[in-house]
């Protein structure tokens, strides 16, 4: 017997006998993918579909949900090779009926909306946190925001842990959440849990199939392969036994992204090997050689990040050479020595001199790497990946690489889920914006008291917003307004304060395309770290304990993100009480690199994508004059607070720091 899983709306059972005496049966208490509906569709012509009730496919997309049917093949009674074959080709869509749908859910995204958090509250009334709040089986909007308060992390906490410690009672969801996504926004030096589930995943892939339609409406690719570069780590037990990973490793090892992959024509040069390989500079060397090997076959570029792209061509203008040799003699270079790799590799690298003396041609014609990327990739058709927010800071580096090719940007989410898709991929990274889903989530958005463009992001501090105003549904949002994100998902995340802040720049039908703005309470980002105003303060005050050996302390502090060095840096002023020795500031340099704990920075000041942690020492009274700065354009003392991290707006308050400079050191902690 063949079974689709899920969908709830079904009111009726459908038993249908194909000739290969296979026995499909559609039911209530089984469900039905939209998978289902086109591919009976395809095998019935209309007949299936005429009586299938509209609203069972509200949350899907016409695409191809292929994993079902290569997770329940084996349960097939009867089904002859020749229908197994015909299934694996049901793997290719129609762009243009995604469209359609997307253009039909945004329509009415009040109404979709409406049902959406019906739907999640309906799936999740079972809950012990639903239960404890008294909605008492309600799942209209009035209500669900009077019993459910605004949340942040730090109160869903507790419940996520008893389900990584095993409890497999309905905690937040009805159904047990088997696997944890990690997420780099700490506070702590820890990573968060966030709840990970089949809907996160299936909001993933209908993102990932929404945008790319409308990017291959606009830059159709071929049937090709796609230079990725995209790294999974491993996965490990919570003391519960839950699968836990970093989103995108959760994503990249579930089924459904190869499938999706492959019919999006979006299939990785590399084998899963290197992919999933336990060295990320093996696993990047590897990926640069398998995109030369494939060089012709290569439609785009991409990596999730725009710096993981500069950083991968940054390692190729070092290690070209020795691809060349490896390709040229189709022997792998012993810098790669994880067996499964090199098995994986082996099975591509063959001798191919003209290959090699192609490369080697391309590259040495090149001035100063200009144009690299499609000098070694003809048939290239963009780049991809997130460009927006910390980001823009790479874009400079990546047209020098990129020459004419297009810069396409990636969509909006979080670990914690989706939020938009680029429905409009012909505007640059810098005028980006996306498009709410309002199908996958529950979104309100709190207005921000203040105007935060005119201000610096980096300075944004919560007492600026206290008494905020009350959150405003997704049709109501203004053009031109700032907003916080709050977030309610089929995860078990209900109200929930994603902490980003973004510009609503217009409409695509009646939901709101977004702009990101910043993360609320960040300050030091610049690749994939991310630290804010505690962990800054955890550092220093780990730091500052070997200055409290020689009887001094730090008087007081900020930080700034130097991106004028390649890579960018962190860079922290310290005004100290007295002098101190150059051995012990240097120890004190090391010591703050090593207290940034976050995930992202850890592992990008490994592999260098963040350079070395800079201290820069100034003179007594150097804060003093900052505070003396903002009193004389009109601030109150009893308001001031030092800005603890001074971004590229606040030019003045960075002149003084830099002008009030004695002494400078550079982390060797790396």
């Amino acid at each position: 017997m063949l079974t689709f899983p899920r969908a709830k709306q079904m009111k009726f059972k459908v038993e249908l006998f194909f000739i290969f005496n296979c026995r499909v049966v559609l039911d209530e208490s089984l469900g039905f993918p939209l998978l289902s509906v086109t591919l009976f569709t395809l095998l019935y012509g209309n007949w299936v579909s005429s009586f299938l009730p509209r609203k069972s496919v509200s949350r899907k997309f016409h695409c191809f949900r292929a994993v079902d049917i290569v997770d329940h093949r084996q349960n097939m009674v009867g089904c002859s090779q020749s229908f197994v074959r015909m299934l694996e080709k049901m793997e290719e869509f129609d762009p243009e009926k995604v469209i359609e749908e997307f253009e039909a859910i945004t329509q009415d995204a009040g109404k979709v909306q409406r049902e959406t958090l019906k739907k999640i509250l309906e799936e999740n009334g079972s809950a012990e946190y639903l239960q404890s709040l008294g909605l008492n089986g309600r799942t209209d909007p009035e209500s669900f925001k009077t019993c459910v308060p605004l949340v942040t992390h730090k109160e869903l906490e507790p419940y996520i842990h008893r389900i990584a410690d095993g409890d497999h009672s309905p905690i937040l969801t009805g159904k047990p959440i088997t696997t944890i996504s990690l997420s780099s926004g700490t506070t702590q030096g820890k990573p968060k849990f966030v709840p990970f589930n089949d809907e996160l995943m299936e909001s993933t892939m209908q993102i990932y199939w929404t945008s790319f339609a409308f990017r291959n409406r606009e830059f159709p690719i071929g049937n090709g392969k796609a230079l990725q570069f995209i790294y999974s780590s491993k996965q490990f037990q919570t003391k519960g036994g839950l699968a836990a990973g970093t989103a995108t490793t959760n994503v990249y090892r579930n089924s459904q992204f190869k499938e999706t992959m492959k019919a999006i024509q979006s299939q990785s040069c590399c084998p899963d090997e290197v992919i999933f390989g336990p060295d990320f500079h093996q696993s990047l060397y590897c990926h640069l050689l398998c995109g030369l090997i494939f060089r012709d076959e290569v439609q785009f570029v991409f990596s999730t990040f725009a710096h993981s792209i500069i950083h991968a061509f940054r390692t190729f203008e070092q290690v070209w050479e020795e691809l060349c040799t490896d390709i040229r003699e189709g022997i792998l270079s012993s810098r790669v020595s994880a067996p499964s790799i090199r098995t994986a590799m082996s099975k591509l690298l063959k001798p191919n001199p003209e290959l090699a003396d192609l490369v080697y041609k391309k590259v040495t014609g090149l001035s100063n790497w200009y144009r690299l990327i499609p000098e070694l990739f003809p048939n290239a058709k963009y780049i991809y990946g997130i460009m927006t927010g910390s980001m823009e800071p790479y874009l400079r580096k990546l047209r020098h690489y990129a020459g004419e090719l297009p810069l396409l940007s990636a969509d909006y989410g979080a670990s914690e889920g989706w939020i938009g898709a680029n429905v409009n991929p012909k505007l640059p990274p810098e005028l980006t914006t996306f498009a709410v889903l309002p199908n996958i989530g529950f979104f309100e958005f709190i207005p921000m008291k203040h105007n935060i463009e005119d201000q610096d992001h980096n300075q944004m501090d919560p007492s600026f917003f206290h008494i905020e105003p009350e959150p405003v549904d997704l049709t109501e949002v203004k053009i031109g307004e700032e907003y916080e994100i709050i977030v309610t998902n089929f995860a078990g995340l209900y109200r929930y304060r994603l902490g980003d802040v973004v510009k609503v720049m217009g409409f695509h039908n009646t939901t709101p395309e977004l702009k990101f703005v910043c993360r609320r309470n960040l300050l030091l980002t610049i690749n994939i770290d991310k630290n804010t105003e505690k962990d800054l303060q955890l550092a220093v005050e780990e730091a500052s304990k070997l200055l409290g050996e020689e009887k001094l302390e730090v008087v007081d502090y900020s930080s700034h993100v130097d991106s004028s060095t390649d890579p960018g840096h962190y860079v922290i002023f310290w005004e100290i009480s007295g002098e101190a020795g150059e051995e012990i500031l240097k120890e004190c340099c090391n010591c703050l690199d090593r207290s940034f704990v976050d995930a992202g920075y850890v592992s990008s000041r490994k592999v260098n994508a963040i350079g070395a942690l800079e201290l820069r020492v100034v003179r007594g009274g150097t804060f003093q004059k900052i505070l003396d700065h903002y009193l004389g354009l009109g601030s109150a003392v009893s308001q001031f607070k030092t800005p603890r991290c001074v971004g590229p707006t606040n030019n003045l308050v960075l002149q003084i720091l830099c002008d009030n400079v004695v002494e400078s050191y550079f982390s060797t902690a790396f």
